[in-house]
């Protein structure tokens, strides 16, 4: 009885918005950008050798793996919203690591940021699925990547120019928009989400869901989506760059090539608009059917480097509309049970794709020149065409009322 009087508005918390999700979506969005394109750099300068850069990179790429996979199991000892605290805490740490610079702190800092981003993917994506409705999941990504848009724009670009300036600014401009992130989740007041369960307890080892997991073929599916849309980005971001300077095109070319890229991110509503009339089967295969055919095209006319990159931009534009509705197959058919555990299961996709694509490359210049690592992606991203073929052709669509005439 005591709450009997009590406005509404203190006895129950807000029901989240997709707004809200996206607002974090887009500080941390400002995280990453501002140190993706610092980061190679500052490991660089400090280990003093690229072969040990890429060492540290598949390194780090292990530990958020296994991270990324132990997080359901944590979320099982610690309230969610606290297990989204401590990721942004790590962002905190490996800043702190980052502006300090030496050979032994930068190395950590990689790992911390590679820790931080994967438990705050995970928690963010079990929110979205606890407060979305099905039918709302390509409204609330589209929306996400409009709120990180300028991020991703304009990061890049003012991570190097700050490191150029001093070394450990970068750093502290992230740490800052970690703590803006952090507050604004507690006000957010997110809580630990829905509890939903199901009679039996499922197991609590941190592996045993991979088997569920492995039982259900539309998560294989959905999961093989986002892999290979993350190969497509990390050729894209790694490896053009690197043809456009062999191919004598300068050092720039590929920093604005991303930059302009990136800007189409303002265009996510439009493109989740689009993929909800053509239905999430026929956009997602458009957009990987198309997208592997202009990176084929690309590195069949490497003779012409200027088409090559042209190629490559166009097919960046459909890569960012797989960042729209590519996610949208496995999201939609997670069972409310399993939320979290699936969330950690998706979330490894970036970090497959890390340890992927350069052993892929790395294969395929033993026998071909750079231009074959495009050949390589597009028949991956082919791939992915011919299996979205199987997807429901209705998946994504308003299901009809069963309780009216």
């Amino acid at each position: 009885m005591a709450t009997r009087y009590l406005p509404l508005a203190l006895k129950h918390s807000p029901t989240p918005r997709i707004e809200h999700f996206a607002l974090l979506s887009g500080l941390d969005a400002a995280i990453r950008g501002i140190l993706i394109s610092t980061m190679p750099l500052v490991v660089y300068d400090a280990l003093g050798d690229a072969q040990a850069t890429s060492v540290m990179y598949f390194a780090a790429g292990i530990v958020a793996l296994l991270w990324g996979l132990m997080v359901p199991w944590a979320t099982r000892k610690v309230p969610r919203r606290w297990a989204y605290t401590g990721g942004v805490c790590l962002y905190l740490i490996g800043n702190t690591l980052g502006a300090i610079g030496t050979w032994w702190s930068v190395p950590m800092a990689l790992m911390c940021n590679a820790m931080a981003t994967v438990t705050i993917f995970v928690c963010l994506n079990a929110y979205v699925l606890d407060y979305v409705e099905r039918v709302d999941l390509g409204r609330s990504q589209s929306t996400q990547m409009a709120y990180a848009a300028t991020a991703w724009t304009l990061g890049p670009m003012s991570g190097v120019w700050l490191y150029h300036q001093w070394a450990p600014a970068p750093f502290l401009v992230a740490g800052a928009f970690a703590l803006v992130l952090l507050v604004s989740f507690w006000v957010l007041r997110l809580g630990n989400g829905k509890q939903i369960t199901r009679a039996k307890r499922p197991a609590v080892n941190p592996l045993g869901y991979l088997g569920r997991f492995f039982s259900q073929p539309r998560l294989i599916a959905g999961w093989m989506f986002a892999v290979m849309r993350s190969c497509g980005w990390w050729v894209y971001v790694v490896y053009l760059p690197i043809f456009c300077i062999e191919a004598g095109l300068g050092d720039k070319v590929g920093g604005i090539a991303l930059s302009v890229t990136n800007a189409l991110l303002f265009a996510a509503p439009a493109l989740n608009r689009l993929g909800r009339r053509l239905s999430v089967r026929r956009s997602v295969r458009t957009a990987f059917g198309l997208c592997g055919a202009l990176f084929c095209s690309a590195g069949l006319l490497a003779f012409l480097p200027w088409a090559t990159v042209a190629l490559v931009m166009v097919a960046s534009v459909f890569l960012v509309m797989l960042d729209v509705v590519g996610g949208l197959p496995f999201l939609m058919s997670v069972k409310p049970s399993e939320r979290t555990e699936m969330s950690a299961v998706y979330s490894s996709f970036r970090d497959v794709s890390g340890i992927l694509t350069p052993g892929a490359a790395w294969l395929v210049l033993w026998v071909a020149p750079l231009p074959g690592i495009f050949i390589a992606a597009g028949v991956g991203l082919l791939a992915s065409w011919a299996v979205a073929g199987r997807l429901h052709p209705r998946l994504g669509s308003a299901r009809p009322s069963r309780g009216r005439g």
